[in-house]
């Protein structure tokens, strides 16, 4: 995980590219001790909305697989199959899952 000035470094980025009125589409999510508190998906009515949301997606995976030293499609895989078993996901239980499968 990042240390506080690097996330500090990205969260300023964020609000920055945030700021930006050319923006079309976003995806944030925001999580607050490792619970996930919201999340916000928003488009402009201009463009293609399911492309649009396919590329916040792929974008998505492509730096937490970056992030995790892992294949982008073994990524995208393990997230549909997450997403289609569990309704409400924190932080902790995935850190605890994943924990579990090391032993």
């Amino acid at each position: 995980m990042s240390d506080a000035s690097e996330f500090d470094t990205d969260r300023r980025h964020a609000r920055e590219l945030l700021a930006d009125d050319d923006l079309t589409a976003l995806h944030l999510g925001v999580v607050h001790e490792d619970e996930t508190v919201d999340t916000v998906v928003s488009r402009t009515g201009e463009g293609d909305e399911r492309l649009q949301a396919l590329s916040l997606l792929a974008t998505h995976i492509r730096s937490v697989a970056a992030e995790a030293g892992a294949d982008p499609e073994a990524v995208a895989a393990d997230a549909a199959a997450i997403a289609g078993q569990l309704d409400d996901l924190s932080v902790k239980a995935m850190t605890d899952a994943t924990e579990g499968d090391d032993r």
